[in-house]
């Protein structure tokens, strides 16, 4: 049955070329989330092409972090982003949550400010010139280090660098309206902007949209159907016998539990690998207090630390007696997963290194 309104708190939610492929798959294993930005007013264009923000296009912000209408309906106010300017042909114009935006020449020079993003580019192939980091990790993702080159930091998530990123003279920058909607008017005098409506659960779409202005949808696509193909595999190997999947996180001040509208949670949905009851729910995910721990339980608990772990209680409830007495810890089947790929990647190849994890636990021999 659900879980009663007083267990659940709706919370904030904060994806060669195919050599990069081929190493997410092959790899072990979203969301920088703290002070996401709150809605208000976006301003016009500017004279680099980048088009005014259409009047009352903008989702209720609220709603589209917490869960509700907005967020469940993400994907359908997609259907009609991206270009139909064939590969190769610019200028292109792209259209995105902010509007649409007019891209002059295949761009070169990128500037991502969120991890989708910069997971997203680089499975393209391209390196990008700037990059933002999360507040919990600040440091190239291991995963992506060596095929993303070496970026300037421009900031975090939360704290743009305008003039850093004005100072690298990007021709194209890639983030969200939920990250970064009150910048959107000073980036886009930088360079042209495309932005996505949110990270995270629509990642697959993103990706479309994001290789958008470089006129490699075709390249994404192919990309997003290898995943589906690798996540099939699972579920035909695992036949009738799908085990319970809880993905855990310890973040600071709240321990959550990951939901159907969620990175993890849509490609536990691909493989398909049910989750728990209370985990299945049109939301980011359930936000739960140490005494609750035992609402975790499944077949397999996966997880995560943002940040330090001694900036979060997991060490507490690890050590603790509830977590003693779960299923999954007397099996031996509650193990520690990588945060950057499994909560902050929000793109393929963060999906594939989690694919590869759930292989190799689950399904060994898919």
């Amino acid at each position: 049955m659900a879980p009663h309104p007083a267990d659940r708190t709706l919370v904030n939610r904060t994806p060669s070329r195919r050599k990069f492929l081929a190493a997410g798959l092959a790899g072990g294993a979203v969301l920088g989330l703290g002070g996401l930005l709150t809605a208000c007013g976006s301003s016009g264009g500017s004279a680099n092409g980048s088009a005014q923000a259409s009047s009352g296009s903008s989702p209720n912000q609220k709603s589209v972090k917490q869960g509700g209408d907005d967020y469940a309906a993400v994907i359908e106010k997609m259907k009609g982003f991206g270009t139909d300017a064939a590969p190769g042909v610019y200028p292109r114009t792209v259209k995105h949550a902010m509007g649409e935006t007019v891209i002059p020449a295949k761009p070169v020079r990128v500037v991502v400010l969120d991890t989708g993003e910069l997971d997203n580019v680089v499975a393209l192939g391209i390196q990008p010139v700037g990059v933002v980091y999360t507040d919990g990790s600040k440091n190239m993702p291991s995963y992506l280090k060596g095929a993303a080159g070496d970026p300037a930091n421009v900031g975090t998530i939360n704290s743009l660098n305008l003039e850093a990123i004005a100072a690298l003279k990007p021709d194209l920058i890639l983030g969200s309206q939920l990250r970064a909607q009150d910048q959107y008017a000073q980036l886009s005098k930088i360079a042209p902007t495309v932005f996505s409506l949110r990270p995270g659960y629509p990642w697959k779409q993103n990706f479309q949209l994001n290789a958008a202005p470089f006129g490699l949808e075709a390249e994404a696509r192919a990309q997003l159907d290898a995943y589906q193909d690798a996540a099939a595999a699972i579920g035909a190997k695992l036949g009738d016998k799908r085990p319970t999947i809880t993905p855990l996180r310890f973040m600071p001040g709240k321990t959550r539990l990951y939901a159907e509208l969620s990175f993890i949670g849509t490609i536990l949905t691909d493989v398909p690998l049910p989750q728990p009851k209370i985990e299945q729910v049109k939301e980011l995910a359930v936000e739960i207090s140490p005494e609750q721990i035992d609402k975790a339980d499944a077949d397999w608990i996966f997880y995560g630390v943002y940040g330090t772990p001694g900036s979060t209680n997991q060490d507490a409830v690890l050590g603790g007696a509830l977590w003693k007495t779960l299923g999954a810890t007397k099996s031996g089947q509650a193990r520690p997963v990588s945060d950057e790929t499994w909560f902050l990647g929000l793109g393929v190849l963060a999906a594939n290194a989690v694919l590869a994890d759930l292989k190799g636990f689950v399904a060994p021999g898919a």
